[in-house]
């Protein structure tokens, strides 16, 4: 397997990964009650329920995230390998 076709891979993975976190996600909150406003400035939760949701969206933002900076650093990795030859 060349470099580009192992970076491409990596970056399918990352996006697979966010792609099963966000389906799991709406997966729960599907079965939860849903609150009247997705406002990113509402006053901060006022339940247990509200908490765990938010520490799940923020736990799953960093995993997407680190994913696909891997996933970059490994493009990036390639690109620097195919201008030095």
């Amino acid at each position: 397997m060349d470099a580009a076709s192992a970076a491409k891979d990596r970056v399918d993975r990352a996006l697979a990964l966010l792609e099963r976190r966000l389906l799991e996600l709406k997966s729960k909150a599907a079965g939860q009650v849903r609150t009247p406003d997705d406002d990113l400035f509402a006053p901060q939760p006022s339940s247990e329920t509200d908490r765990a949701r938010i520490h799940d969206l923020e736990s799953a933002g960093r995993d997407a995230a680190e994913a696909l900076s891997r996933a970059a650093d490994a493009i990036r990795d390639t690109l620097a390998e195919q201008e030095a030859r």
